[in-house]
């Protein structure tokens, strides 16, 4: 039986690590809001901002989030490119499935090119405070874990501030609840489709930078993380950013708990079984519905 301060770690730790994969997942939530897409390469985008962070501090020593400056614009207008030249070729009556394919072809490209350029040998950033820690009420914290979850819960309120209180992110929420009402009261959809993409992979961004903090990396990494990101947006309810954050949280907090009596590998399994769970009894999620309207 696990004692009560290592319990309280394991919780900490476990909010703190559903923070990161709240932020991992809102990018697949936007793209298939937005237009209906499965983006399967959103994992590869993660691990290549986290190679342009690592790329960036070994040959510059700059820290990882100054490269949020350059890395965060890129990808979002490499979303805004996607979207329009490859995405919007595709016939509206097969655009899901189809994007399952070409966003996969993506990820083998994103793959293969960091393969090529960086080998296959596992990289990690080495800062000077990647080995501190903080103690808080008997629970201590790797100072890297607490910086990759205020990034999360940083960028995460600025989309929540930009989807409430913007023209841009009313305009994104109408399209998201009903497109064709959307383009019905002159909202250009598909430009607003296209800022929405972007949106989605300059969260990428933020991601994988935040991933590099305290991540080896290496460049087929990102198939690790499609199962679980798939099933936390199916979980929170596909199109459902407040609904992905929710899951992101249970399910980063129950792997947490889980790994104090299995092994790592079998923690994680708990996506797995939430997925097949979630398919059998509410398809559409559990936490989509109205809350993804109050967003």
């Amino acid at each position: 039986m696990p004692s009560a301060s290592l319990v309280f770690q394991s919780i900490v730790l476990g909010v703190l690590l559903g923070g990161l994969y709240a932020l991992l997942a809102a990018g697949l939530t936007l793209y298939f809001g937005v237009m209906r897409v499965v983006m399967i390469a959103h994992s590869a985008f993660l691990i290549l901002a986290a190679y342009l962070a690592w790329y960036a501090h070994r040959e510059t020593g700059v820290d990882p989030l100054l490269t949020l400056l350059v890395t965060v614009p890129l990808f979002f207008v490499a979303g805004v490119a996607m979207q329009r030249l490859l995405l919007t070729r595709l016939r509206p009556a097969t655009l899901t499935m189809m994007s399952v394919l070409l966003t996969f072809s993506v990820a083998l490209v994103i793959e293969g090119l960091l393969g090529y350029a960086f080998s296959g040998t596992q990289r990690r950033i080495r800062l000077g405070y990647s080995s501190a820690s903080l103690e808080f009420f008997g629970a201590r914290v790797a100072v890297v874990k607490l910086i990759a979850f205020g990034l999360a819960a940083a960028a995460l309120l600025g989309l929540y501030l930009l989807m409430r209180h913007s023209r841009f992110g009313q305009a994104l929420r109408a399209t998201i609840q009903h497109r064709e009402a959307a383009a019905l009261v002159g909202i250009d959809t598909d430009r607003i489709a296209g800022y929405g993409f972007g949106l989605g992979l300059a969260t990428a961004a933020v991601g994988g930078t935040a991933l590099a903090l305290d991540t080896t990396i290496y460049p087929s990494l990102h198939w690790h993380w499609i199962g679980p990101l798939m099933a936390i947006i199916v979980v929170g309810g596909l199109g459902s950013v407040p609904g992905a954050a929710i899951a992101a949280m249970t399910l980063g907090l129950t792997q947490s708990l889980l790994q104090l009596e299995l092994s790592t590998t079998w923690a994680q399994t708990v996506f797995y079984v939430a997925l097949f769970a979630t398919l059998a009894v509410r398809p559409q999620g559990f936490f989509g519905g109205r809350l993804a309207q109050r967003f």
